[in-house]
């Protein structure tokens, strides 16, 4: 960054005036504006409920997957085929986040009419934050879950090289006059981003994240990703849960799965071919609306209720600590980290939009 940039460092960003930003960024790559507001919208969502690793950084390895045709600019999901209550859609390499919206549309469009719907994509590449399609669903009074296949670079219990993908899963459930309870995990033991973090600063990992290249736990993060495999959450329990994804995003949608997938990532990247998988549940369906609203609202209730422990004096509901960074973003702008900042100011001086971007933090 120059000087200018540098001086944005600590500054908060409107963040309309970031959603704006990204959009246009995205249209001079080629994107029709729908797609690009849709997937300006998943990212900057993102970035409000403070999960920086898959918010609006995430724009510059998505625009070179556009640059290298990895990612198709201009073409639109579509189903392949479909049933009362389930449907496949052939995202065709467009735009993943577009491709997620519309496949959750669709869910929610089926799920209204039989109580519950699955929609499965194929040929789609990385989608961002699986949260933001549960929730999506969720703030039309739905129960929604979401999740998503990805290229292998996580190990097995007894394996020694990298064996699946840290495929991540969500899912969010509507509160009457509150938030969507909500939960984004990836089945690993630990983000990525954190081992990367790690491995550029040269500074030794926990033993739990990491085994080299004869499956033993190792602190060394220089081994990452070239020897090293990252380990699933809780062992055994977090691999099961990744092949279930596996089964519902890639195997049964028709996509890629396991070695098949092609890392989004790289810097020359081919098309991904990762597939998603999107559940609907219509509670109105199963129960009076009256009913489930107020039995969420007694479970909230009582987790909000359980004893606390020493030091602390409040218990959160999952997704409650996003909700509570969201409302602050909204209010005041967005707080981005450097590295952040970092990518976007790396996406706006190869399009002439630099100054454009300094202008936003006022």
């Amino acid at each position: 960054m120059n000087e200018q940039q540098k001086a944005c460092v600590g500054k908060r960003i409107p963040i309309d005036a970031l959603h704006e930003f990204c959009t246009e960024v995205m249209v001079r790559h080629g994107l029709t504006p729908d797609h690009a507001r849709a997937t300006a919208d998943v990212l900057v969502t993102t970035d409000t409920w403070g999960v920086f690793t898959h918010g609006t950084r995430q724009i510059v390895p998505l625009m070179n997957n556009v640059d290298h045709k990895a990612i198709d600019a201009t073409a639109q999901p579509e189903i392949a085929s479909d049933g009362p209550s389930w449907a496949i859609v052939d995202g065709h390499g467009a735009m993943p986040p577009a491709s997620g919206v519309y496949a959750m549309d669709l869910a929610i469009e089926k799920a209204r009419r039989t109580g519950i719907a699955y929609v499965g994509v194929k040929h789609s590449n990385h989608f961002g934050a699986a949260g933001y399609y549960a929730v999506h669903a969720a703030r039309q009074g739905l129960i929604g879950l979401s999740m998503s296949n990805v290229d292998v670079c996580m190990t097995v219990p007894f394996a020694r090289a990298p064996s699946i993908g840290t495929n991540p899963i969500s899912y969010a459930v509507p509160v009457r006059g509150e938030n969507p309870v909500f939960l984004d995990i990836a089945t690993s033991v630990v983000a990525i981003s954190k081992v990367l973090t790690a491995k550029a600063a040269g500074t030794p990992i926990p033993d739990n994240w990491l085994v080299d290249e004869n499956g033993q736990p190792t602190t060394d993060a220089s081994s990452y990703p070239g020897t090293g495999s990252i380990v699933p959450m809780t062992a055994h329990k977090g691999y099961g849960i990744a092949f279930l994804i596996e089964v519902l995003s890639g195997i049964l949608t028709g996509a890629s799965f396991l070695s098949g997938i092609n890392r989004w990532i790289d810097p020359e990247p081919k098309p991904a071919d990762q597939g998603q998988a999107y559940i609907a549940v219509d509670v109105d369906a199963m129960m009076a609306p009256h009913v489930f609203a107020d039995r969420m609202k007694k479970a909230v209730a009582e987790i909000r209720s359980a004893p606390k422990a020493a030091g602390h004096d409040r218990v959160y509901l999952p997704g409650e600590m996003e909700w509570e960074r969201r409302d602050d973003a909204v209010a005041n702008g967005l707080l981005l980290p450097d590295y952040v900042l970092m990518n976007l100011f790396t996406v706006a001086d190869k399009n002439g939009l630099s100054d454009r971007l300094i202008g936003l933090f006022g």
